[in-house]
C-alpha cells in the first residue's frame, strides 16, 4: 500500500513534497506463487520513487524561496505540467549507487518492493540480471 497525508486541497502538494511511502503486509505463511508454492527470499529491498516539481524562473534557473510556504503557488503551477523537474529513488541522487547499491550474492533471491505515489511507473529488471 502506498500512503500519503491528505489535508483538504493539498494532496498533490504533499505527495510531490515527499510525504509518502509504502507499507507491505505479508501473509503469516509467507509469499506464494498463486499455486501455493512458497516464494522464499534472502533479502528485501525497498525502492521509493519520488518526483519533484521545482519552479523555474524566466531564464530556466530554479527559483529559491525564503520558506516552503512561499513556493506553494509556483510549485502547484509546476505540478500541473505533469513534468517532474527531478525524479529520484530513495530520496536523493545516488541513493542506490556506489556504497548505497543494492547488493546480493550470486544465488541469493531478492524481493524488491517499489512504490511511487504520484505517477504510474513500471521499473523492471533487464534480462540476464534476475529471474
Amino acid at each position: 500500500f502506498v500512503y500519503h497525508c491528505a489535508p483538504p486541497g493539498m494532496v498533490p502538494w504533499h505527495v510531490t513534497a515527499g510525504m509518502n511511502g509504502a507499507v507491505m503486509v505479508l501473509p503469516r505463511e509467507g509469499l506464494t506463487d498463486g499455486k501455493g508454492k512458497e516464494l522464499p527470499y534472502d533479502r528485501v529491498y525497498y525502492v521509493g520513487e519520488q518526483d519533484f516539481y521545482v519552479p523555474r524562473d524566466e531564464k530556466g534557473d530554479y527559483k529559491k524561496y525564503e520558506t516552503i510556504n512561499d513556493s506553494y503557488f509556483d510549485t502547484v503551477q509546476t505540478m500541473r505540467t505533469l513534468v517532474p523537474s527531478r525524479i529520484v529513488f530513495n530520496g536523493a541522487v545516488g541513493a542506490l549507487t556506489g556504497d548505497n547499491a543494492l547488493k546480493a550474492a550470486v544465488g541469493e533471491t531478492v524481493l524488491i518492493i517499489h512504490s511511487q505515489a504520484n505517477r504510474d511507473t513500471r521499473p523492471h529488471l533487464i534480462g540476464g540480471h534476475g529471474e
